[in-house]
């Protein structure tokens, strides 16, 4: 049996900008541990937040309602955000739930 890729999340600000990289798995398991690591930097108004998921290999729809939440967040607030380097399977998925044009900025994995 295949074991579930470990979720992890690296913050790097540069630039005006605070970069989130999520790795592994964001599931119903993990959702406390994203809500509270997403928490304070949803509050960073001055600053871009950008949300890299170039190593996300599966999100399911609780993982999906907190992208949703920080989206609306955000968007309430004026402040910039963004969601960059999706993987082709998790773009799909953005696609067929209809919130990938609300998710500005974002670049396509290749």
């Amino acid at each position: 049996m295949k074991q579930p890729e470990k979720f992890q999340l690296r913050t790097e600000t540069r630039e005006g900008r605070c970069i989130v990289y999520v790795s592994g798995e964001l599931d119903l398991e993990v959702a406390t541990q994203m809500r509270a690591a997403m928490a304070p930097l949803v509050e960073l108004k001055d600053r871009e937040l950008s949300l890299n998921l170039r190593d996300l290999k599966y999100i399911d729809s609780t993982g999906i309602g907190i992208l949703v939440s920080v989206l609306k967040a955000r968007h309430a607030s004026q402040a910039p955000f963004s969601v960059e380097a999706i993987p082709p399977g998790i773009r799909k998925l953005f696609d067929m739930t209809g919130i990938t044009p609300f998710l500005t900025g974002q670049k396509q994995e290749q």
